[in-house]
């Protein structure tokens, strides 16, 4: 008779017997961690999910040929997986990210569905296990090389589909603004002070150059993500693991994410550390400093619009306020930082995971995985929503040219010719009176009108070299 409680079956592991709900893929092991882990909401996100299908599938292929595994199941086995990695058993991956170090639970937790999802397609009941999760999905694997695999595989896959995209787009973005800004000169600011003049469009440069560079950083996080464990089953020696498996796991897995995925030449730092993680942190750490950089200049020269900076008119997306009528606020900006705060702390959780890797297995690699992947996403959406939001629409002002001629620092363009002491007096005295530095040098310098006009040209201050200046006076 069976002691089933209503809407639960029976499922089975090697510590024994488990109800799980009636309707549930998962199984045991899934279930046990589900009552050992009710830590947070916080689930492996779709990209996660994804990687650990496609790992999976690639896997049955592969012991198909090997002659390890039956064809059939193997068959089923891969479709399956196919169907894990296109989103449709996403609801069932239930396992907390705060559960053991390993991502074990995770593990089976994909390997239980992919084993009944599989022996459905065998024509068996759930729980049958004419695919067994275990000794069929995962042949060849344990889960110290397939969770670090599968977050090398999922964040990596994230940053060339995701996040690439929108910093190529921010770029264009703002390479666009610098040239449409070109005309425009302004009084530069080092020190939160007045500065030489530059061009608008030549700030903009800057930032499409951080830009580029974040790529190229991020380039270089790629190639250290596209090495991954698979192959080093338990602890790194490979020990019930064909010697072709991880070889021809990562050909497949290249095939389909077109990242170059490769065995590892060391296993045992690959499942020890995670080292390549932590350096990916970093790179998303200095991507996300240089949009912040780019994000609070642009809404900082957006203060006013009458007592502020007011050299850029950002955009009005919404209302500023629920007291102030007609108060606009740069929230676009506002919305970037804070994402880059996020990011920020998820490098420190990430970095703390890190130094948790002892003897032959790193133990925090959930949490990793889960503050890498949501880093990944936020800069991703953010740095798009910034760019076609904010940077697109971006108006230039006229008071940053008109402030250029009551700039204190044109009179670095006198230096070459009246001296450094003469031309700080004279700054000075512009200073203190609120005179401009040509009137000011029109009277304590025996500087033509004609000498004056060709040193301060504020378009020759932005340009390399020393200027010259006239001989006369």
């Amino acid at each position: 008779m069976s002691t089933n409680k209503p809407n639960t079956r029976t499922e089975r592991d090697s510590m024994g017997s488990m109800e799980v709900p009636a309707e549930a893929y998962y199984g045991a092991s899934t279930q046990r961690a589900v009552l050992n882990f009710p830590i947070s909401k916080e689930r492996f996100p779709r990209r996660f999910i994804r990687a650990m299908g496609l790992i999976k599938q690639a896997a049955a292929h592969v012991n198909a040929e090997l002659g390890l595994l039956d064809k059939r199941i193997a068959g089923a086995i891969a479709n399956a997986a196919q169907e894990i990695a296109d989103g449709r058993f996403d609801k069932e991956f239930v396992v907390d990210i705060y559960q053991t170090g390993s991502g074990t639970s995770t593990n089976m937790n994909a390997n239980e569905v992919i084993a009944n999802r599989a022996t459905e397609l065998l024509g068996g009941q759930r729980g049958a296990k004419l695919a067994h999760p275990n000794d069929h999905v995962n042949l060849g694997q344990s889960s110290n090389d397939v969770i670090p695999t599968a977050i090398h595989l999922s964040v990596a896959m994230a940053i060339k589909e995701d996040l690439v995209p929108a910093l190529q787009e921010m770029e264009k973005a703002l390479r666009d603004k610098s040239q449409e800004f070109w005309p425009i000169i302004k009084t530069g600011r080092t020190h939160l002070q007045d500065a030489t003049p530059v061009r608008l469009g030549q700030e903009f440069l800057g930032y499409a150059g951080q830009v580029e560079r974040a790529q190229r950083r991020l380039r270089h996080a790629l190639d250290e993500l596209r090495e991954v464990a698979l192959g080093g089953t338990a602890v790194g020696t490979g020990i019930n693991t064909h010697p072709q498996f991880a070889q021809r796991v990562c050909a497949r897995l290249s095939e389909v994410t077109g990242l170059s995925v490769a065995e590892t030449e060391n296993h045992y730092q690959a499942q020890a550390t995670l080292d390549a993680l932590v350096e990916t942190s970093g790179v998303l750490r200095t991507v996300s400093i240089s949009l912040y950089k780019i994000a609070n200049d642009i809404r900082w020269m957006g203060t006013g619009p009458r007592a502020g900076i007011g050299e850029l008119v950002l955009p009005e997306v919404q209302p500023g306020s629920s007291i102030m009528p007609g108060k606009i606020n740069p929230v676009i900006a506002e919305s970037l930082l804070q994402a880059v705060a996020q990011v920020l702390g998820n490098d420190l959780v990430v970095a703390q995971a890190g130094q948790s890797g002892v003897f032959e297995l790193n133990v925090m690699m959930p949490v990793a995985a889960h503050n890498l992947l949501q880093s990944v996403g936020l800069l991703a959406a953010s740095a798009r929503n910034f760019t076609r939001q904010c940077v697109v629409g971006l108006k230039a002002t006229e008071r940053s040219t008109q402030m250029v001629e009551q700039g204190l620092m044109l009179a670095t363009a006198l230096a070459p010719v009246v001296g450094y002491d003469a031309a700080a007096a004279i700054a000075k005295e512009a200073a203190k009176t609120g005179k401009t530095i040509r009137a000011v040098a029109r009277e304590k310098t025996s500087l033509s009108e004609t000498d004056l006009d060709q040193l301060l040209r504020p378009e020759k201050m932005t340009e390399p070299g020393l200027g010259g200046g006239p001989t006369s006076g």
